[in-house]
């Protein structure tokens, strides 16, 4: 029994290590040797593109690529590349948890556990190691604290139906966003369906993507959103723009992990495994405009 027990803990052991990672300086040594890292992430490229010039200055010797767009675009562009069995992109940052789960059963993506595991809320990561939440985003309210007073500052959804929002308002495209798709969901199921006929009288306009809303709130052509990132508004705000953010205490707030995974066939594995380990070290996690998944770290947006 003794004998049996210690194969086994042998084999769990060995198998732990065929998804954790090696040392950093082995997987820098092999990620130099391919040279390149080409990350896809939903949404504003700006952030990441930080994080890669960090990355490649931390690790010289690595480039790092990032292409950004809506991910239900950048999705499609995976799709292609697995049919075409022709994958270029090592590593995918998305919000759409729905698409790494599609990936996963597919067999499409690489299992990998980044350091430490254990502290990543179970909620936050496949138990394979087949994707990983590295961040935690929101989505508040967000207004102009220039030009809309104290007292119409919103509070719950029932405030974006004053007349002082009327053409006013601003929110993403739910057909293009998951996100904002979820949250008028919520508000329907909370007030019904009588609430959109009356906030589309308010005459609100839409755009595409979560970085024109905060624009235009900032630039004062609209006053206000109930669908704002958390992080995307932050970024405004700590660039000196007009804007300020409200977490209803009224109505439920969408909460939901930016996941990331690499593909199975991805060009440069190594690489992508010394970033994902690099990001989710305290020392970045700490530094988020969002929330970490570790438990060990505590940052919250301000």
């Amino acid at each position: 029994m003794r004998g049996a027990m210690f194969l086994a803990a042998v084999v769990l052991s060995i198998g732990a290590r065929a998804v954790s990672a090696e040392t950093m300086n082995e997987l820098y040594q092999r990620a130099k040797a391919e040279k390149s890292l080409v990350i896809f992430k939903g949404g504003p490229v700006v952030e990441y593109e930080r994080w890669g010039k960090e990355f490649e200055a931390k690790y010289p010797g690595v480039s790092v690529s990032v292409t950004g767009g809506f991910s239900n675009v950048l999705d499609a562009q995976i799709d292609q590349q697995l049919t075409d069995k022709k994958v270029t992109t090592d590593f995918a940052v998305f919000q759409t948890v729905q698409d790494f789960a599609r990936w996963k059963s597919e067999g499409a993506l690489a299992n990998f556990k980044p350091e430490p595991w254990d502290k990543i809320d179970p909620s936050f990561k496949d138990p394979d190691g087949a994707w990983v939440a590295v961040g935690v985003n929101a989505m508040p309210y967000a207004y102009n604290p220039n030009l809309v007073k104290p007292e119409d500052v919103p509070r719950s959804a029932l405030d974006f139906l004053k007349p002082v929002f009327k053409g006013k308002l601003i929110a993403a495209y739910p057909a293009d966003d998951d996100a904002t798709l979820y949250d008028f969901y919520q508000i329907v199921q909370k007030y019904g369906w009588d609430y959109m006929d009356k906030y589309m009288a308010n005459q609100p306009n839409f755009v595409q993507g979560h970085l024109g809303v905060v624009r235009s709130i900032a630039s004062g052509e609209n006053l206000a959103t109930l669908d704002t990132i958390a992080n995307t508004s932050l970024e405004i705000i700590h660039a000196g723009q007009p804007q300020a953010i409200v977490f209803s205490e009224i109505d439920p707030v969408p909460v939901w992990p930016l996941t990331a995974a690499i593909f199975k066939d991805a060009p440069h594995p190594n690489a992508a495994r010394l970033f994902l380990n690099w990001f989710m070290e305290p020392e970045q996690q700490s530094r988020l405009a969002y929330w970490s998944p570790r438990g060990d770290v505590a940052r919250l947006p301000a």
